[in-house]
């Protein structure tokens, strides 16, 4: 495995891709709806960032926000989206799906990665809504995952990153645990020492002023600005990472 730490930002835009390039991002990971979670992005944005960016963009797959419990018709939308992902070039897919009990829903997710066609694939946050984690991480490594995205089951991966450890120290080289949640510049150091892991998962995102010039937005309790992918912040999470881990 590689010594170098990786970074992977989450993007909801072509801007937000890339300002995650230009920041040195080694991935992306690709979505709408950064607000509720991460969404699956349209067809059209991703044939767009698929045409525009250079570094490997790996495509959230879920449906909506709310728990990771889906229905049949669910899941055929998903497998949907995946093919679609393969057929624009995306280097791989982030999925997740659990049974009402708990646990990673194997068979619905054998059907997802199946759809994937050999492209990557990264186990979601979902992992983090198991009951048991490190059953649940032998079973995305038995149904060929390449990673797993963590808080380590806490609300930051700072707050859950001895949990992490332990994961990393599970995994060994079958599979690769990223941590992510309310990742920055100021804590990613911390998070790699405490952790041990070799990938990092942030948005790096900040919000813009609204483009238009007079609005009611807020006092409908509407957003009226965009949320978007600094390049900044990115650089200076890529600049710790590249500097070298206390000993």
């Amino acid at each position: 495995m590689s010594s170098r730490a990786l970074l992977e930002i989450a993007a909801n835009s072509l801007d937000s891709a890339l300002a995650a390039e230009a920041g040195g991002a080694d991935r992306i990971e690709l979505c709408s709806g950064l607000e509720l979670g991460g969404l699956t992005p349209s067809a059209g944005l991703i044939e767009q960032v698929r045409e525009h960016v250079r570094i490997p963009v790996y495509v959230l797959i879920r449906p909506r926000a709310g728990d990771c419990v889906y229905t049949d018709a669910e899941f055929d939308a998903m497998r949907r989206d995946v093919a679609r992902c393969v057929a624009l070039g995306c280097e791989g897919v982030v999925i997740g799906a659990l049974t009402p009990h708990g646990a990673l829903d194997t068979a619905n997710l054998r059907g997802l990665i199946g759809a994937a066609s050999g492209r990557g694939v990264t186990l979601h946050r979902a992992f983090d809504l198991c009951m048991d984690p490190p059953s649940a991480m032998e079973d995305a490594i038995a149904l060929g995952c390449e990673r797993v995205l963590t808080s380590g089951g806490a609300p930051s991966a700072l707050a859950g990153a001895a949990t992490i450890r332990r994961l990393v120290e599970q995994a060994g080289d079958r599979i690769r645990i990223m941590p992510g949640a309310g990742i920055d510049a100021r804590n990613i150091a911390a998070i790699r020492e405490q952790t041990g892991a070799r990938e990092f998962h942030a948005s790096a995102k900040r919000q813009l002023a609204s483009r238009q010039t007079s609005s009611r937005g807020e006092a409908l309790g509407m957003s009226n600005g965009e949320w978007r992918s600094d390049a900044e912040q990115v650089r200076a999470l890529a600049a710790v990472l590249s500097s070298r881990p206390h000993s």
